[in-house]
This record gives structure tokens, C-alpha cells and sequence, in this order.
């Protein structure tokens, strides 16, 4: 398999075709904690998000209520799975959450970085997981069990954590 595009932050990756078009996949083993890449692009608003799906669609990255990045390669790629081996920490960096294959795919729960202000948009799951959820939704909606997963596991946007502690929905401890 040879790399189509590599991030400049790390060599352990590559983009190759998958059962979803095309996804992003360890180009050696990565061990369980360890940071896979960081997200890139450009940061727009929700303004811009909404005129870009209107548009072309898009594929951002909400960072804060209303901040996104507008994702570059390879971050692009990174498929949603409700079984994910990876999660996002520190706003934009995408860690290993179990021991990662070489030329295995690698994936993160989209739930994870969707606060309740974008309660619109949902999208199919195909991960075919045995416990698949069939609808990606925000946080709001995952099961609490999951939720806490979630949460002791550090994976969740920080914004979202706030939003939710302040209406007392989801808390840390």
C-alpha cells in the first residue's frame, strides 16, 4: 500500500480506498495513547459551514460552539465508527484508544465533536458494527453508558463537556 497523502505532522498514516470511499489507515503499529496526526485547516465559523453545505457540502471539525476547522488531507478521511479506535483530545489531536494495526483503518466516534447546537444534522452509519447506533447524532443523543465511556476516556470536546455541565447533563466525576 503506498501513501497517498501523508500529514506533515506524522508518517504513521495513509489515505487508501475503504469501504467508505476512501479512509485513513496506521501505516505501522501505533500503540494505545499515542497521538496518530493532528487536524488541519483553516478555522471557520458556523456562518461559513452553512454557506460551504449549501454550497459543495463540507467536512468540518467543530471545535468550539460556533469555531469548526474546514479539514484538510488527511484529516478529511477519518471515518466515523460507533466502535472507534481513536479519539480527539485537546480540541484537535487524534490519539489511539487501543493498539492499532498496521494497515488497519483508523476511526472516531463523530458523536464526540457534535455539540447539541447542530441538533440538524445526522447522517447514516454504515460501520456495521454489532452495536451500531444507524444514526450518527450529537452527544446529546448517544446512550449514557457510552457518554461516560466517552467522557472518562477524555474524547469529548471540551466546549461540549462545558455546554452540558452547565445544564447539568453530563458531568466528569
Amino acid at each position: 500500500m503506498t501513501p497517498e497523502s501523508l500529514n506533515n505532522n506524522s508518517c504513521k498514516i495513509f489515505i487508501d480506498k475503504c469501504s467508505f470511499g476512501r479512509g485513513v489507515f496506521a501505516a505501522q503499529n501505533i500503540t494505545k495513547g499515542e497521538v496518530i496526526f493532528t487536524f488541519t485547516g483553516k478555522i471557520i465559523t458556523l456562518d461559513e459551514v452553512l454557506a460551504k453545505e449549501e454550497q459543495s457540502g463540507g467536512n468540518p471539525l467543530q471545535i468550539d460552539t460556533t469555531t469548526y476547522i474546514d479539514l484538510e488531507e488527511p484529516s478529511v478521511f477519518i471515518n466515523h465508527h460507533c466502535n472507534p479506535n481513536a479519539g480527539i483530545v485537546n480540541t484537535h489531536t487524534l490519539v489511539a484508544l487501543i493498539d492499532i494495526g498496521k494497515n488497519e483503518e483508523i476511526f472516531f466516534d463523530y458523536s464526540t465533536s457534535m455539540s447539541e447546537n447542530e441538533d440538524s444534522w445526522t447522517m447514516e452509519c454504515r460501520c456495521s458494527a454489532a452495536d451500531c447506533r444507524k444514526t450518527i447524532k450529537d452527544l446529546h443523543y448517544l446512550p449514557t453508558s457510552i457518554k461516560e465511556k466517552y467522557l472518562q476516556l477524555g474524547i469529548v470536546q471540551e466546549f461540549i463537556v462545558r455546554e452540558h455541565n452547565s445544564v447539568g447533563k453530563i458531568s466528569l466525576t
